[in-house]
């Protein structure tokens, strides 16, 4: 005897052989009363699905890799989040790697997933890193999520960093600061390079000059966030407000200034980027530029899937470009007279 089917199921259950594929693999786009229908006639028929044989038939592993650049930051966290629940509901499991130690080099990663997935979103931000290109002439669909490639035109989902960092800077300025501080990610990653240079552009539209002394640059963790803050604190005409281009330095940011006896936003302002979960909890009250993190993910694996699929998207490579906004909290305020 032949095993069960999900065709089986269909007949069975008075449902389309499509309904099964998604009951089965429980989409929230079933009902209840049709997901418990189809699970109890698989159940009941003895219905096992087999995704390795299913694999090697359609010669697919039916997995994504997803590399993002720090999992130590929440920011990372929330992306793959989005990108996961998307890509589950499309049956993809995901194969997760950090580009912050292990596979730094763009062929070490082109090693490891050639073969073993059937597209890759990168959400790492290193401008240099070769990997997302070498995939794609190996001909696997590649997505980015907040970065592009130079000379090289690679489906992507994009905030708008030249809104968001200009927010930031218009904030402050409203809020009568002309004294301000930038604590900013690396250079050689080109969204911190494009939310400073909005952030710079923007004052100087505002007629508010900004004083290299008061620029610090590092990794986005909270201990160079509170180091800098610190150091900007300490000079003898320091800011009034700080802009950190990433919410956890901006926690950091925001802690220094509690050891130094500040008070936030009375004596400093901070503002962040991302409005990452946490920036929201009374403990920080931070106020942020907010980019839609979840919607960009839950795209750019929309789009990844319809590339691994061949149908429904244009050939030429995607750009889309999601709006920033901001997000006012209890960190920032008036500049101290």
């Amino acid at each position: 005897m032949s095993a069960p089917t999900s065709r089986d199921i269909a007949r069975e259950a008075g449902v389309s052989q499509s309904t099964v594929s998604r009951a089965l693999r429980r989409d929230p786009r079933v009902s209840e009363d049709t997901l418990l229908k189809v699970q109890e006639v698989a159940d009941r028929l003895g219905y096992v699905t087999n995704r390795a044989a299913r694999a090697l038939k359609m010669r697919r592993s039916h997995t994504v890799g997803i590399v993002v650049a720090d999992l130590r930051n929440p920011y990372f966290l929330e992306v793959v989040d989005g990108l996961h629940d998307e890509l589950h509901i499309a049956d993809y499991r995901t194969f997760l790697l950090t580009d912050r130690l292990d596979y730094g080099r763009g062929a070490d990663l082109i090693d490891v997933l050639r073969g073993s997935v059937d597209g890759v979103i990168f959400a790492s931000a290193r401008s240099a890193d070769s990997a997302p290109v070498g995939l794609a002439q190996h001909g696997l669909p590649v997505v980015l999520i907040n970065r592009e490639v130079e000379g090289h035109e690679l489906d992507r989902v994009l905030s708008d960093y030249a809104t968001g960092g200009a927010l930031a800077a218009r904030h402050l300025v409203e809020l009568g600061h002309k004294r301000i501080g930038l604590i900013t990610g690396p250079s050689k990653m080109a969204v911190f390079h494009d939310r400073e240079r909005a952030f710079r552009a923007e004052l100087e539209r505002l007629g508010v000059p900004f004083d290299e002394r008061l620029r610090r640059e590092g990794v986005y963790t909270h201990q160079v966030g509170s180091q800098w803050c610190a150091d900007l604190m300490r000079q003898t005409d320091p800011p009034t407000a700080i802009f950190a281009a990433d919410d956890v330095v901006a926690f950091g940011a925001l802690d220094a200034a509690l050891q130094l006896g500040l008070r936030v936003p009375d004596d400093l302002s901070i503002i962040g980027y991302d409005d990452i979960e946490m920036a929201g909890w009374e403990t920080f009250g931070l106020t942020t530029i907010r980019q839609p993190m979840t919607d960009m993910a839950r795209e750019a694996a929309r789009i990844l899937l319809q590339r691994m699929g061949g149908h429904g998207i244009p050939d030429e490579p995607q750009r889309r470009v999601y709006p920033a906004s901001l997000v006012r909290r209890s960190s920032t305020g008036p500049a101290p007279v």
